[in-house]
Parts: structure tokens; sequence; C-alpha cells
């Protein structure tokens, strides 16, 4: 793992640790979600398949700020999820922090209907 930060390095730790007991099923998909510096990307994916069932970005949601975009992606794959018909997803955070963006991801698509 050279070329690699101690920052990153604990999140992906943290992220194989929740991989290891979260899994989406076609009842129950995962909603992943993965931010970088600048955008966030959500995805709802079935993990018995391999196949994901659909995804949002930031990269072109409107809003002011980062955490209003993150709001409005959450919304946004909540309401493609419920359109398919899945109305309950377990949340993967992928190894980041619960707060901020990702926080207001999970709160924008529980606002939106989806239950985790």
């Amino acid at each position: 793992m050279a070329n690699r930060t101690q920052k990153t390095e604990k999140r992906e730790r943290r992220h194989h640790r929740i991989r290891a007991k979260v899994v989406g099923t076609a009842a129950r998909p995962r909603l992943a979600v993965y931010r970088s510096n600048t955008f966030i990307y959500a995805q709802i994916i079935n993990d018995e398949t391999g196949t994901t069932l659909v995804a949002q970005d930031s990269r072109t949601a409107l809003g002011t700020g980062s955490r209003e975009k993150a709001r409005v992606v959450g919304a946004g794959i909540a309401k493609k999820a419920l359109d398919l018909g899945v109305t309950a997803v377990v949340f993967d955070r992928g190894g980041f922090l619960y707060a901020g963006m990702v926080k207001e991801l999970a709160d924008g698509a529980r606002e939106a209907g989806l239950q985790f």
C-alpha cells in the first residue's frame, strides 16, 4: 500500500469491516455511498446478482453547498428507488464517518421515503 495516506488506509479498513456485515439482497438492497473531495456518489446495489439498480451523484445536482447537494442526491436516489419498487435498503457509508455530506445524503433519502 505504497503512496497511500494514513487517512485513506483507515477509511479502507473501516470500509472492509462494514462490508463484512452489510450485504444487499433483492428484498433489501445496499445503498452505497462514496464521497470525494468535491462530489458525493450513491448507488443502490443488489449484491446477490452483483447489479447496480440505480445511481445518483452530485456532479449535476442543484444546490449552493456540498451538504445541500448531498441532500438532493439522497432525495433523488430515493425517488428512483421508489419508482423501481424498492422501499427499504441497508446503508453502507463506505468507511466514511457518518457526518456532514454522508449524513445529509442519508437524511435526504429518509425524507423522500426510503427506509433504513
